[in-house]
């Protein structure tokens, strides 16, 4: 308790909101060990209960404790194949540091800061951790190299199975690559770098510009694989029913984002991606995307404005219809939004969106919202109040409400049940689905949700999918 939780080094926000360089730069070897020793290493540690993927928590602290982080490395990959990755989006906060004993008296120990410091480490040794199986023989498809879908993949190679990936997009990744900007989690130092170090090590194949459902049909990869694991995710964008959004300068965050992120929109002119923004931006929502999307934006202004950063009249506002409280994006991604000057409009709700003679966005026609009992999702509805419409300026508006799954998917597939929102029905510990040989997880079954989770459901699959293979257990 003596001890302090050690602080993050970042970039000021006056410098960060110039460029697209990663916000936070990671601890030292110092910074780290002495973290560390906050550990209390707890006969029943709580923490582990809080990891979607069971890592031994306390015993890779150890590690980084006593300098051994060869054997911190082992620790966390014979779990976490994407530490690095997780180590930077995954919201410890309210998982494994949730549970920290420190955290009832003080603040918890910085876990997913840690977690990041051994992932950086195994990347700059190349050092994956573990190896291949001995082959069995199995060949397994997985369909998507997001989260989920890399997570099954390792595992099962880990387990000596043959492991081919097919991916829609012309790179690996999925939403880590077209949905995170570069300043969260960087593509080449970190993405990049893991997948191709896991791929290595365990001989996973990975195929690029493979569309399933278009390129392939799921029945044909069925002929050829003695499993298949969906792991698309949920990229179809959600937007409002309200009039005007087919004007000018209405967009998803998806599409902002791909283009701002996959396609290097943000190194305009260097690459040839013109990525539109406004002079006043308004982001629907209040979610990790709609802050990802927010803080591009401001980004962008910036740049554009010149290296002086005259961003006179230049707004990014988000738009959320509820308070504060119930804000579902992480408080590390909202304090720094609000730190590079974000404007927050809470209570706040878009019924129209205006347009000109040209058919741009001009404003939006908004109404003031009160807090009312707690819906599903636990958090407090949200309630218009009569006659409180008033008109906000803005030229380019970005909703960032949430996916459902792509059904492309599934074209030309029957007898694989699904629910109304496109999700794929599965069973949530095994990822089992109503076909014989076809495995699901992640956000194709979940709907939109965190990385750690994903991966969490990937290597359950992959545990079932092992016992099918080996005729332990029936699909």
């Amino acid at each position: 308790m003596k001890i302090p939780r050690q602080a993050m080094p970042v970039q000021g926000p006056e410098d960060r909101v110039q460029n697209f360089t990663e916000v936070a730069m990671g601890f030292t070897l110092d910074l780290a060990r002495m973290e560390a020793e906050r550990c209390l290493k707890c006969n029943e540690p709580h923490c582990m209960e809080g990891c979607p993927v069971q890592v031994n928590i306390p015993e890779f602290i150890e590690a980084v404790r006593t300098g051994e982080m060869a054997k911190a490395v082992q620790i966390m990959k014979s779990k976490n194949n994407l530490p690095a990755i997780c180590g930077r989006v995954c919201p410890q906060e309210v998982q494994c540091e949730s549970r920290c004993i420190l955290g009832k008296r003080g603040e918890p120990v910085a876990i997913g800061r840690l977690e990041r410091f051994v992932g950086d480490y195994a990347l700059t040794k190349k050092a994956f951790g573990v190896t291949k199986g001995p082959s069995t023989g199995k060949k397994v498809a997985i369909v998507g190299s997001g989260p989920a879908g890399l997570a099954c993949a390792a595992d099962l190679g880990r387990m000596g199975h043959d492991v081919t990936i097919f991916e829609s997009l012309h790179t690996p990744g999925g939403v880590l690559v077209y949905g995170i900007p570069e300043f969260r989690l960087p593509k080449e130092k970190v993405i990049r770098a893991e997948i191709e170090t896991a791929a290595r090590a365990l001989g996973i194949r990975i195929l690029t510009d493979y569309v399933i459902g278009r390129t392939l049909t799921i029945d044909e990869l069925l002929a050829e694989y003695d499993a298949i694991f969906l792991g698309t995710g949920a990229g179809l964008p959600m937007f409002m029913r309200i009039p005007g959004i087919n004007f000018n300068g209405v967009m998803s965050a998806n599409e902002f984002l791909t283009r701002v992120n996959l396609m290097k929109g943000y190194r305009f002119p260097e690459f040839d991606t013109p990525v539109k923004v406004g002079r006043r931006v308004a982001v629907i929502g209040a979610g990790n995307v709609a802050m990802d999307s927010a803080r591009s934006a401001l980004r962008l202004q910036s740049i554009r404005a010149g290296t002086n950063g005259n961003r006179t009249g230049a707004e990014v506002h988000i738009v959320y219809r509820r308070s504060p409280a119930e804000v579902p994006a992480r408080l590390e991604e909202v304090e720094h939004a609000r730190e590079e000057g974000v404007i927050f409009d809470f209570l706040t709700n878009p019924v129209e969106i205006l347009g000109d003679d040209e058919g741009k966005v001009r404003a939006m026609r908004c109404i003031r919202m009160e807090l009312g009992e707690p819906d599903q999702s636990g958090r407090r509805s949200s309630i218009p109040v009569e006659g409180s419409e008033f008109e906000m300026e803005v030229d380019q508006v970005i909703f960032a409400l949430g996916t459902t799954p792509n059904p492309l998917v599934f074209s030309n597939f029957e007898g694989l049940q699904r629910t109304r929102h496109g999700t794929v029905m599965a069973n949530q510990e095994t990822g089992r689905t109503t076909i014989k040989g076809i495995w699901a997880g992640g956000d194709v079954v979940t709907g939109a949700a965190t990385v750690i989770s994903a991966m969490g459901a990937g290597k359950r699959a992959a545990a079932d999918i092992d016992r099918y293979l080996k005729g332990e257990a029936d699909s």
